[in-house]
């Protein structure tokens, strides 16, 4: 008796819709995904200075805001402890003071292991305050709030209230995130 040989195939599975289904897949994640933004400042740097060496420029006490940020997160003015929320109506007294608008210096002494938001924290109220200082002076003068105004004006406005701030770090170390 002889026995027949079946031949057996394996079965197979149709991959054509695999790459687009994968890719689709791929674009569905990229739109649902939502990516941090990452914090910063909006800086407009000083041109960069001539090659010969600057003279040191002597500034008086009484036209300096000494900003202090600690390596626990404490933020003092002169000195004295302040809460965050009361910073930017301090630089407005400090600025408005006359005599005080275009020499004044804001100096702020960040040590290396305080924390980034409190640093940003404090720089948004510095920024704060001069944009109150320059809305009040653009309503006094143009009848408009800053935003409002054309380039000259805010030129204008600008060298009534310049940002004048000082940086000093006390250690070379970063702080933490």
């Amino acid at each position: 008796m002889k026995f027949r040989r079946t031949h057996r195939s394996v079965p197979s599975l149709n991959t054509a819709s695999v790459a687009d289904i994968s890719f689709m897949l791929l674009i569905l994640f990229l739109v649902v995904t939502s990516m941090d933004v990452d914090k910063g400042l909006s800086r407009l740097l000083p041109p960069p200075q001539s090659t010969e060496q600057l003279s040191a420029v002597k500034v008086s006490e009484d036209m300096m805001m000494h900003l202090r940020i600690s390596a626990d997160n404490q933020v003092t003015v002169n000195d004295q402890p302040i809460h965050a929320s009361q910073l930017a109506q301090r630089v407005v007294q400090f600025v408005s003071q006359p005599g005080k608008a275009a020499k004044h210096i804001i100096q702020i002494e960040c040590d290396g292991h305080a924390k980034y938001d409190t640093y940003f924290m404090v720089q948004n109220q510095i920024v704060s305050g001069y944009r109150q200082l320059r809305d009040a002076e653009a309503q006094r003068r143009y009848h408009t709030t800053y935003a409002r105004c054309d380039d000259e004006q805010k030129k204008t406005l600008r060298q009534a209230y310049p940002q004048r701030v000082s940086e000093v770090y006390t250690n070379g170390e970063g702080g933490e995130p």
